[in-house]
């Protein structure tokens, strides 16, 4: 038994403390590839994929998507009638940093001009002229989804985003918001602001 001084009192067994486990294992679900498609959405019972109250929490990541045309917003929306139709109200807020190669651009910021308020726009996962289109930009990230199946709350999402800006930035950017039903949001999509998502993969992990 390891003893020790937190405050000057004694505290007992501390050794216990290296015996916490994470809070959850992450379980995968399902892998989506792109090849100049136009929309990847997961749709509970589709394909083998689960959006319910399987899982409290789940968590999408999303690996160098790079879109057909320059200079594009990646976003995503959800949907409460199974993919019937994508565009639940939604409330958000948006801010970054900011870096350019050449070293002379550089900066935090809070986007005002990216939040939603009561919207069912798509959200971006990116602010500004957004990701290029070069062979070797793309933009990377996650999005944290939190008990998509409750009646009785309203779903919040937090997202955090690295992109290669078509102007040569790297921009790392957070979103966090809110959808704005009390209905189970049982899909999500994801897509670029125009044209397809030339390549790139989507995974969805359930949170256990």
């Amino acid at each position: 038994m390891a003893i020790v001084k937190l405050n000057n009192k004694a505290v007992s067994n501390a050794t216990a403390f290296g015996s916490i486990t994470g809070l959850g294992s992450m379980i995968f679900i399902k892998k989506l590839t792109a090849s100049s498609s136009a929309t990847l959405s997961f749709v509970d019972g589709a394909d083998g994929v689960v959006l319910d109250d399987t899982y409290k929490e789940y968590y999408f990541t999303f690996n160098n998507i790079h879109p057909q045309t320059d200079a594009q917003h990646f976003s995503f929306q959800s949907s409460i009638n199974t993919g019937s139709s994508y565009g639940v109200t939604a409330t958000t807020t948006l801010f970054r940093a900011y870096h350019n190669e050449g070293d002379s651009s550089a900066g935090l910021a809070y986007r005002a001009d990216y939040d939603l308020a009561q919207s069912t726009n798509f959200i971006p996962f990116s602010d500004g002229i957004a990701t290029g289109n070069g062979n070797d930009e793309c933009v990377a990230g996650y999005l944290h989804l939190y008990n998509p199946s409750s009646t009785a709350f309203v779903k919040h999402f937090t997202a955090c985003f690295n992109e290669y800006h078509q102007a040569d930035f790297s921009i790392n950017g957070f979103i966090g918001g809110y959808f704005n039903t009390t209905s189970a949001v049982d899909a999500v999509r994801f897509q670029m602001s125009s044209g397809n998502i030339d390549a790139g993969d989507i995974c969805l992990y359930g949170i256990d």
